[in-house]
């Protein structure tokens, strides 16, 4: 999850930075993030960590979507027949992009509301550490 908010930031070819890795050469390559924020909010089945149930329809993907600066991560999810399903519990990473952390995490919320499958869950505390430390230094 935690590479959900730095991977639609990075500017520079993710196989690139890889490849240069892989070949000693990564201290030759200019990394280039794009100077804005990214938050993530992983939708969960209902009943997670513990049992939960699977093969539940989900909706509202193309709504979430359509919001702009938005990017599913399928974590728990399969397609069957042309309808996507739940097949686990950690579902859906939804990151969002803005331009401050307030931003991007009133969209990530904004497309979480979009999404729909029977007992999602999600945390309604996903960045308020960050919030406070905003506020604290404004």
């Amino acid at each position: 999850p935690e590479a959900q908010v730095i991977l639609p930031l990075l500017k520079t070819d993710l196989v690139e930075l890889l490849l240069a890795v892989n070949e000693g050469r990564l201290k030759d390559l200019t990394v280039e993030i794009e100077d804005r924020a990214a938050a993530c909010v992983a939708t969960a089945s209902g009943g997670y960590p513990g049992s939960y149930e699977t093969g539940l329809p989900i909706s509202g993907i193309g709504e979430a979507e359509a919001l702009g600066d938005v990017v599913l991560f399928h974590a728990g999810t399969r397609l069957e027949n042309n309808q996507l399903l739940t097949s686990g519990g950690r579902v859906l990473g939804v990151t969002a992009i803005g331009d401050d952390i307030p931003a991007a995490l009133q969209k990530a919320y904004d497309a979480v509301q979009k999404i729909e499958f029977k007992d999602i869950y999600y945390r309604k505390d996903i960045g308020y550490r960050a919030l406070g430390h905003i506020e604290a230094h404004a």
